[in-house]
């Protein structure tokens, strides 16, 4: 219930306007003329509107009672996230960040994916999150990171990535100051492991005890980072659904679609209510056993 690719790694479950502008220090010559041509002011962004933002608007600097205010709730209009991970769920995540207003940068191995990204108007930054002092460059690249979403994960076969790759990304994300670090993990790590059936555990069992070792770092990092881990079921790849929830009830399994794991990660990002919680994600049509559970409304 996991898949990978051969460039930047993905995660999951799977079966089948003033001009003090936050920038990074150091920019390739292809994502600074991304940033130069997409630094317009925008329309403000009300939650749920179908508007779609042209770019990035220019960073203000915060006043000292702003600044304590989106420490309390980060707000999504100019909030700088770092995606790492480049399969479609880490790809959906920016996207929709991106029509919210917020400054996106994608942490990538490759540039396969570049003219993409920056199609999207969001800026890469080259670096593997199995190298220690690549994550750290990648890190220093930006002025300042709100937020970290990482979608990462390797293959049973070597799910180094899993656990080393996260960890890599926690440890520089707490010593930089970032505020919240959402994780993508999978059904089946930690207190879920009893949640997919036997046969599947079995086979995801490398992947999923290096997932829990990432788990177990995040919520030990301590510091002012808070954090959300969603573990979706098995993963689809189907247009969104719209019937994607969150659960905290541990033995809950079932599929659900990656475009509909986006949109949870997304709202997670900015709820108070998410914050230090380890939230399933499943969607509610395609339980397994039809069993009864509780959702968790962000």
């Amino acid at each position: 219930m996991h898949q990978t690719s051969n460039a930047p790694r993905c995660s999951g479950l799977t079966q089948s306007s003033c001009m003090h502008m936050r920038l990074p220090a150091r920019l390739s010559p292809a994502s600074l003329d991304t940033v130069a041509r997409h630094s317009l002011p925008s329309p403000s962004f009300a939650w749920g509107s179908t508007h779609k933002l042209t770019g990035p608007r220019p960073r203000c600097h915060r006043s000292r009672s702003r600044q304590a205010v989106v420490t309390a709730e980060m707000s999504p209009d100019n909030a700088s996230i770092l995606v790492c991970g480049g399969g479609g769920i880490a790809l959906d995540v920016t996207r929709k960040l991106k029509d919210m207003g917020a400054w996106v940068w994608m942490l990538q191995r490759s540039d396969s994916r570049r003219k993409e990204i920056e199609g999207m108007m969001a800026i890469v930054v080259r670096g593997d999150a199995l190298n220690p002092e690549q994550v750290q460059k990648a890190f220093d690249q930006i002025e300042e990171v709100d937020a970290v979403v990482s979608t990462i994960g390797g293959t049973p076969a070597d799910p180094t990535a899993d656990s080393q790759g996260n960890i890599n990304l926690i440890e520089a994300a707490a010593k930089k100051g970032v505020k919240r670090f959402i994780l993508l993990t999978s059904i089946g790590v930690g207190d879920s492991k009893d949640a997919p059936p036997q046969q599947v555990y079995d086979v995801l069992k490398p992947v999923l005890i290096e997932k829990g070792k990432a788990e177990d770092k995040l919520k030990s990092i301590g510091g002012n980072m808070q954090f959300t881990i969603i573990r979706p079921g098995g993963l689809k790849t189907q247009p969104a659904t719209g019937r994607g929830v969150l659960t905290e009830d541990v033995n809950v399994c079932g599929a659900i679609h990656r475009e509909d794991v986006a949109d949870l990660l997304v709202h997670a990002l900015f709820s108070d209510k998410a914050s230090n919680k380890v939230l399933a994600a499943v969607d509610q049509d395609q339980i397994m056993d039809k069993r009864e559970f509780a959702t968790f409304e962000l």
